[in-house]
């Protein structure tokens, strides 16, 4: 009876072995955006608008959209805080930038109705490969200066 008892626990075993590694092979392994790198991409968007005597609030966002560093310049308007936010969660839930989401309200207004997203260009994706892994949104001056600063961000994890 004993040895018995003893294969069963042993197959037991087995079959929980078994069920478990398959378990692990259904996860993904995925990159994550970390504070470091965050300071990184700000410090190099800052850099450019410095470089071009423009004051912007800078924003990044993990790939959940949760805010991982903001840097608002001095003399930026406390209203450019929400707007760079917004840029940065709207790039990396639509995983493209917004200047595609700002072009297209130009012609089809109904896109407005998709609710609480930032329309603005100024907003980009980061990616490790094709993966996004967060987002950068800068906000304080045009859009397109905005875009340029995010973009200039974007380049320094590139190196």
């Amino acid at each position: 009876m004993l040895k018995l008892r003893n294969v069963f626990a042993a197959m037991a075993m087995s079959l929980l072995a078994v069920v478990s590694g398959s378990a692990f092979a259904q996860l993904a392994d995925k990159k994550a955006l970390t504070l470091d790198a965050a300071k990184k991409i700000v410090a190099a968007a800052e850099a450019e608008a410095v470089k071009n005597k423009w004051n912007v609030v800078i924003a990044v966002v993990d790939d959940g959209g949760h805010l991982i560093y903001l840097q608002r310049m001095d003399g930026t308007q406390t209203g450019s805080i929400d707007v760079a936010i917004g840029k940065a969660r709207t790039s990396t839930a639509f995983k493209r930038p917004t200047k595609v989401f700002d072009d297209l309200a130009k012609t089809r207004p109904s896109i407005l109705s998709l609710g609480d997203l930032t329309l603005l260009e100024g907003g980009v994706p980061i990616k490790a490969g094709e993966q996004v892994i967060g987002g950068i949104g800068v906000s304080g001056v045009t859009s397109q200066q905005d875009a340029q600063i995010a973009e200039a961000g974007i380049a320094a994890l590139e190196q």
